[in-house]
């Protein structure tokens, strides 16, 4: 398969990195198959896809008339049967193994033979999720960041089974969705979340051991290592369930004790406190999850 072969792109998943890609494809120019297990999701995301059209707008990037030509490019369903009719499916579904190799041997079943399947995992193994596809030559790592409409990059990984005709598909199509790529060994975590999770994690445990309140922990990053968010929010941003998932696929395969998560990670998981999607996290958010306060939780 060659890139121009490609016209309708298949997410699974309608969650932030799900509705975030499909924004991206369909700016780009593709019809996308939006596919989530109940409408409300669905609906969600199609009114936050249209916001952050809207803010596209706002800062130039789009005119009103595009916004509204790429938001009729967006199908939602809840049939994972309508994938047949694809030819890249890229699935955003939540960080568990177990899920993501179910998702992969129905795709197997449901997509014709020649169909690409791409995973936005974050640290599970692209091997593993090639194996459990049962076309492991044409499973692939496409990893976005967050936000997708926004971030540039995307981590392209190579599984064991995948070709290279696979591999440089993904690579063009990143290229043609205004992405940046860089390429990945099949290794936990790739390049980002290998460097980026151990470094988020230890200020949690510099929080869990009274070395500076939240807000002090990420002012010292912000304004001392220039970085433009600060770890505690950047977890809430990224979710701190999926931060936990991250950290115990680190821990769990790599085996090095560097990597194991913070106790208090666990504790706010258990507690539901997840960040921005929950309205606390590190920081509590009122009224729009845009907005935080500057009030810590701990």
């Amino acid at each position: 398969m060659k890139l121009d072969d490609i016209t309708m792109i298949g997410i699974v998943g309608a969650g932030q990195m799900g509705r975030g890609i499909g924004q991206v494809c369909a700016t780009a120019g593709y019809k996308v198959l939006l596919v989530d297990v109940a409408e409300p999701p669905l609906a969600e995301a199609i009114s936050k896809i249209r916001v952050g059209l809207e803010r596209a707008v706002a800062r130039g990037s789009l005119t009103d008339r595009r916004a509204g030509e790429v938001l009729t490019l967006i199908h939602p369903s809840v049939k994972l049967d309508r994938l047949r009719d694809v030819q890249l499916v890229i699935e955003a579904i939540p960080e568990d193994l177990t899920l993501k190799r179910d998702l992969f041997a129905q795709l197997n079943r449901v997509c014709v033979p020649q169909t690409v399947l791409a995973t936005n995992t974050s640290s599970i193994a692209i091997t593993k999720l090639g194996a459990a596809s049962g076309r492991p030559d044409r499973v692939v790592g496409l990893h976005f960041m967050n936000p997708a409409p926004v971030m540039r990059l995307v981590e392209v990984v190579r599984g064991l089974g995948t070709t290279e005709q696979t591999t440089q598909l993904v690579l063009d199509l990143a290229k043609r969705l205004g992405k940046t790529s860089v390429l990945s060994k099949d290794v936990p975590g790739f390049i980002v979340n290998r460097i980026l999770i151990p470094m988020i994690n230890e200020a949690i445990f510099a929080l869990e051991e009274g070395v500076a309140s939240v807000e002090d922990i990420d002012l010292a990053m912000t304004l001392g290592a220039n970085h433009p968010v600060g770890p505690l929010a950047l977890a809430d941003r990224i979710g701190l369930d999926t931060v936990l998932a991250i950290c115990d696929v680190l821990f769990h395969d790599l085996g090095d004790q560097k990597f194991r998560p913070c106790p208090l990670l666990r504790r706010y998981v258990e507690a539901g406190w997840l960040g921005r999607k929950s309205g606390r996290g590190f920081y509590v958010y009122e009224g729009s999850n845009e907005q935080q306060t500057a009030r810590s939780r701990f």
